[in-house]
């Protein structure tokens, strides 16, 4: 995910890094030591007391909902209201899930003993890993900040959060809140700039959870590997959408245009290039821009056209685009108002045809309102060119048929996938959400963000018949070591 949600590219060369475990106690390492300390007190919080700090946090959000929207969207310089409520929506059903299904999680697992545990059980138990910390990103201010935070209280955990700096008025509304509701040595929210992060991401947590870019990701690593700490990634890559030549280009067309059209194609999981048919290519050039036209007559202007995060983001698109053209790409431009984007960081729709891999843009993530065209005539094209690139984050393919479909799933590599749709895979709270290679490590949504931030403890217990004496008496006994070997032969 190229969101930069802290610019940690040079955490590994930064000067200070060294020095920061040296300095004295600082807020950070103040809250870390309070929270470590409570931990220890209190190690295994009931589910009645996780269901309800789950409450306060859904209440949080419900009572500052239109607050924080507006927030958001002077973050943004402008962001669609129904992107936020969504955002909030899908926020607070993870929360609701979480509630709903937490007594289950919690519930130890029995598991088969076997014959060398005989005579005993065996079981596993979940318990939190300790202190958690997260690093979360702008470009969903909520539902990637709140998401974690909602499996790692679900787990029992303790939780340090730092927020985005690229969202500053969000992000010190929604640290301000949390903070207000509960206590220090429970959650405790951060803001500030690069440098909190780069010195978040050295403390010794137990478990760290950063979404971001690949490459502060291998920064992240590289800090939390002083201290062992477990650390998932959230990252993202080059989703692609295939669309197979029998699907309706039209139905194809209003998945893809709605997943790249939502905050402006500001979504890790957005599709970000697209495999289609040869001979209709047209047809999907027409339907695109008619969707995209009669979705945003106008868009300069219009507050449900959301804006690029920054003028920064918002050149660095236009560079990608520069840069393919004079490399002999084609742009179709979808502007229906014909409107001057000059000094906004708001950008018309742009599709790009015949991009190569001397272009910038077939690199990098694109994380904006630009969408890469590629045409196949065999399937095989296809899937050949998505297998020898980066497992994306999430992979989109559209057909009916079910052996394709199958031959599809089993023969590519991402992190989850849409059939017939876009991006939907992400809010059902039932699937885990995670990527793979370069777009990621670990999961979490749900029950596998339970588990991210849980210690399965593996137990096994002797109960009353106890043949330890037995078995000393027999172990250097020859013919009970012959008739072991037999055993073993079998």
């Amino acid at each position: 995910m190229s969101t930069d949600s802290a610019d940690l590219n040079n955490i590994s060369n930064h000067k200070s890094v060294n020095n920061i475990v040296n300095i004295p106690e600082t807020e950070l390492k103040r809250i870390l030591r309070i929270q470590q300390k409570s931990f220890s007190t209190h190690i295994y919080p009931s589910v009645i007391e996780r269901i309800q700090n789950l409450d306060k946090l859904k209440n949080l959000l419900l009572e500052n909902r239109e607050m924080l929207t507006n927030k958001i969207s002077s973050d943004f310089g402008g962001r669609s209201e129904y992107e936020c409520f969504t955002e909030f929506a899908t926020t607070l059903a993870e929360i609701d899930y979480a509630k709903k299904n937490l007594k289950k999680w919690m519930k130890a697992e029995r598991r088969k003993s076997g014959l060398m545990g005989y005579p005993g059980t065996a079981k596993v138990i979940f318990q939190p890993v300790g202190v958690a910390g997260i690093i979360a990103p702008w470009n969903y201010p909520i539902y990637i900040s709140v998401g974690p935070l909602v499996a790692a209280m679900a787990a029992g955990n303790r939780v340090m959060i730092k927020l985005s700096e690229h969202t500053p008025s969000s992000s010190k509304a929604l640290a301000s809140l949390i903070n207000e509701t509960f206590d220090e040595n429970y959650i405790r929210a951060f803001t500030g700039d690069v440098s909190v992060s780069i010195e978040f991401s050295t403390l010794p947590f137990n478990h760290l959870l950063y979404t971001g870019s690949g490459t502060a990701a291998k920064s992240i690593l590289h800090a939390a590997a002083e201290n062992l700490t477990p650390v998932t990634l959230e990252l993202g890559g080059k989703s692609p959408a295939i669309i197979h030549k029998s699907f309706p280009i039209h139905r194809a067309v209003d998945a893809i245009a709605i997943g790249k059209m939502f905050s402006a194609g500001q979504s890790c999981v957005a599709p970000d290039y697209v495999f289609c048919y040869e001979d209709q290519v047209e047809e999907f050039i027409a339907t695109y821009t008619s969707v995209v036209e009669k979705s945003f007559p106008t868009m300069l202007h219009n507050k449900e056209y959301s804006s690029v995060i920054n003028s920064g983001h918002a050149e660095r698109l236009r560079g990608y685009i520069s840069d393919a053209i004079e490399k002999g790409a084609q742009a179709i431009e979808i502007n229906p108002g014909s409107e001057d984007f000059e000094g906004s960081n708001k950008m018309p729709h742009t599709l790009l045809f015949n991009v190569n891999d001397s272009m910038i843009i077939a690199e990098e993530e694109i994380f904006g309102p630009v969408l890469i065209i590629h045409t196949y005539k065999d399937l095989s094209e296809a899937v050949n060119y998505v297998n020898s690139r980066p497992h994306p984050l999430a992979l989109y393919y559209f057909d009916y048929d079910k052996p394709r479909v199958e031959y599809i799933l089993y023969n590519t590599i991402a992190g989850g996938m849409d059939i017939n749709d876009t991006m939907k895979h992400v809010v059902v709270s039932d699937l885990p959400f995670g990527g793979v290679g370069a777009s990621g490590m670990g999961q979490y949504h749900g029950r596998e963000g339970f588990l991210t931030f849980s210690n399965a403890k593996g137990i096994r217990t002797t109960g009353r018949l106890n043949y330890n004496k037995q078995m000393l008496a027999l172990s250097g006994n020859p013919k009970v070591i012959d008739v072991a070997k037999i055993f073993l032969r079998m």
